[in-house]
């Protein structure tokens, strides 16, 4: 099963997106648990979500990802920052118990000036804090272009948290086309070496999404800067291959391009058509 969808916005409700998802041709989509910049979580609505649940059984949507906020950065030097990412992470999960099989995504954070290995760190005891082995949500650690001090911005950064982690079976990997292109990884003319080099370092059984998208900057840039398919630096050719490659084939594709619905509709109409069976 091709499963495509892309980023929308939930201030409507669970069911309103799940309506817009399959009039713009999709089969999952991702949200962000509150606002992008922090804050809130929003308010609870029981009726949406069983109406929500129902549309989604009709319809074959499955694999939804939520997005943790970009303020999240639990390797911060900041005590209440931390603090933050910690309260963020145990009400983002324990609303996510509400959905059957849960993926929830993260950027690993910025260490900003208390060196690389103290802000993985603080990660893992973040991460190791809050996840239980009853929980049904699986945290992403979502790879990095490399700006500034961010971490995940090569896949070994991202093994060694995942090493230090104790509850292995609810952590996991996304994988953003744009960003690892962005760190150096060249997807567009070694993906095969690429893809064999995730399965060595971190192993492709912790692969459980894909952001497809383009980037607007060079090869090895470290720069985080999505483009619309086909108009950026890697091309709609090198991101077909990555939808149509046998080990990434059954893995959720969530576009996160600069579009407005109909923009999504054209692009994921354009992946469904170069899509191979």
């Amino acid at each position: 099963m091709f499963r495509i969808g892309c980023h929308l916005s939930i201030a409507g409700g669970f069911t309103a997106a799940a309506k817009e998802i399959i009039n713009i041709g999709g089969n999952t989509f991702q949200y962000f648990s509150r606002n992008p910049r922090g804050g809130s979580l929003r308010e609870w609505n029981e009726k949406d979500f069983i109406s929500f649940k129902k549309l989604c059984e009709e319809n074959d949507i499955k694999d939804i990802l939520t997005h943790a906020p970009y303020t999240l950065n639990p390797a911060s030097a900041k005590d209440n920052a931390r603090e933050f990412a910690y309260i963020c992470f145990k009400e983002d999960i324990e609303r996510l118990e509400h959905f059957e099989q849960p993926l929830y995504n993260f950027h690993p954070g910025s260490y900003t000036t208390i060196g690389l290995e103290k802000g993985m760190e603080y990660v893992i005891n973040t991460l190791n804090d809050i996840m239980y082995p009853s929980m049904k949500t699986t945290i992403l650690l979502e790879t990095m272009s490399g700006k500034g001090t961010e971490i995940g911005r090569s896949f070994e950064e991202i093994a060694e948290i995942i090493n230090g982690v104790k509850i292995k079976e609810k952590i996991g990997v996304t994988i953003d086309t744009c960003h690892i292109y962005s760190a150096g990884y060249d997807i567009v003319n070694n993906l095969d070496g690429v893809i064999g080099e995730f399965d060595r370092i971190i192993g492709l059984k912790y692969l459980k999404a894909i952001h497809l998208n383009d980037s607007m900057t060079p090869f090895a840039s470290n720069t985080d800067r999505h483009a619309k398919l086909g108009e950026g630096t890697i091309g709609l050719e090198a991101l077909v291959n990555v939808i149509n490659h046998p080990k990434l084939k059954d893995v959720p594709f969530f576009l996160e391009t600069p579009n407005d619905s109909l923009g999504f509709k054209n692009e994921i109409n354009v992946l469904k058509r170069k899509r191979e069976n």
